[in-house]
């Protein structure tokens, strides 16, 4: 397997074979849960080219382009506080604090946040009060623990739950 980018910085996969595919996606098979492992290279046309099982298993420089393509596509910023909002019937305007930032979203329905299953990490750390906010423009947050959250998150939480 060999992973390069190529003029325009899409990324380009030689299998085996020797064949080339260009515009090849990487996807995450468990994103939240294990997000280092389980991992499909996909084609321009939907096809999987190669699964990787763990991102430790590739050469650095692969490793690394996965990497960077993987950030470019995927934007979750993880909300660490909540600081206010606007009120507690939707839509309500939020003020949060992320790993990104602060930040405002809109929240049009309690319906736009989603419990997420409790999973076990590659650590051995249970995710159980994981949440998933999808605000009105289609940003997806997460709260990675919401029991791990300040008095004063949890609180306004609660009475969106």
């Amino acid at each position: 397997m060999k992973l390069t980018r190529n003029s325009f910085g899409r990324l380009v996969f030689v299998g085996a074979d020797g064949t080339a595919h260009e515009n090849v996606v990487p996807v995450r098979a468990f994103g939240l849960s294990a997000p280092d492992h389980g991992l499909a290279l996909m084609s321009a046309d939907g096809k999987e080219l190669q699964w990787i099982e763990s991102l430790d298993t590739l050469p650095a420089d692969s490793r690394e382009l996965i990497v960077e393509e993987l950030a470019q596509r995927e934007f979750i910023p993880e909300i660490r506080r909540i600081v206010s909002v606007s009120s507690y019937a939707t839509p309500s305007t939020w003020q949060v604090e992320t790993d990104r930032g602060a930040t405002a979203l809109i929240l049009k329905s309690e319906d736009d946040i989603r419990r997420l299953r409790s999973t076990q990490g590659t650590q051995g750390t249970h995710h159980s009060g994981m949440l998933m906010i999808a605000d009105s423009q289609g940003v997806h947050f997460l709260i990675r623990d919401r029991l791990a959250l300040d008095p004063h998150s949890q609180k306004i939480l609660k009475r969106f739950l």
